[in-house]
């Protein structure tokens, strides 16, 4: 066992983190293509899918790779049960992506709409920023920077939110046929499962803000 392992460098263990952020911000790039390119002709959205589960398979094996390394540290640079709540949290935004792909696939999902597009990309910012936030944690400035992106994602989920609302109002606002209703209710779950991805990166960035609180 390698003196990393046991006695971890600040830089080391903030590495590992990082990398988790990383593949949680290439499932939310890959999630914003795939929802973009939904209704194009000649897409290969199968491929799309199978990149986002990728980058949470990847992120998952970083997650498992990390816990292993608060087991065996003798000590760590932060609370490791802080860094395990992290861990979590941002595990959840990687499922949520994973687990919006898969829906699009196994319900058949393919027209995108100007809401999920915009829902879509703000996946990517609030993905963004949580991998900024968690190399702030680990800088200089990170008693300004880390507030401000913390601030910003919290504000890029309730943008979400009222993106998702207005949409779902606008799906049953009008009667349709049989086709229509069941559209409708693909498309209410497809912005609900966007939504929750918003909502759970809010909540890592709360536990980042924790941390930084608890560290100061």
């Amino acid at each position: 066992m390698s003196t990393d392992t046991i006695l971890p460098k600040r830089d080391f263990f903030f590495g590992i983190v990082t990398s988790h952020t990383d593949r949680v911000v290439a499932a939310a790039q890959a999630a914003q293509r795939l929802i973009g390119e939904m209704g194009k002709p000649g897409q290969d959205l199968a491929a799309l899918v199978e990149e986002v589960c990728t980058n949470e398979t990847s992120a998952d094996d970083i997650k498992q790779h990390l816990i292993k390394v608060l087991f065996d540290a003798f000590v760590t640079p932060i609370d490791r049960d802080q860094v395990h709540t992290l861990v979590l949290d941002l595990d959840r935004v990687a499922d949520g992506l994973k687990h919006l792909a898969l829906g699009v696939e196994m319900y058949n999902v393919t027209t995108s709409t100007p809401p999920a597009r915009e829902l879509a990309a703000l996946a990517v910012e609030v993905a963004m920023r949580l991998n900024r936030g968690v190399i702030a944690l680990n800088g200089k400035e990170r008693a300004t920077e880390v507030p401000r992106l913390c601030h910003e994602i919290e504000a890029l989920e309730e943008k979400g939110a009222e993106i998702m609302q207005q949409a779902i109002t606008g799906l049953f606002a009008s009667e349709g046929d049989e086709a229509a209703a069941w559209n409708a209710l693909k498309m209410r779950n497809l912005y609900a499962q966007q939504e929750k991805v918003l909502d759970s990166a809010k909540r890592a960035a709360h536990t980042i803000e924790e941390i930084l609180l608890e560290n100061a």
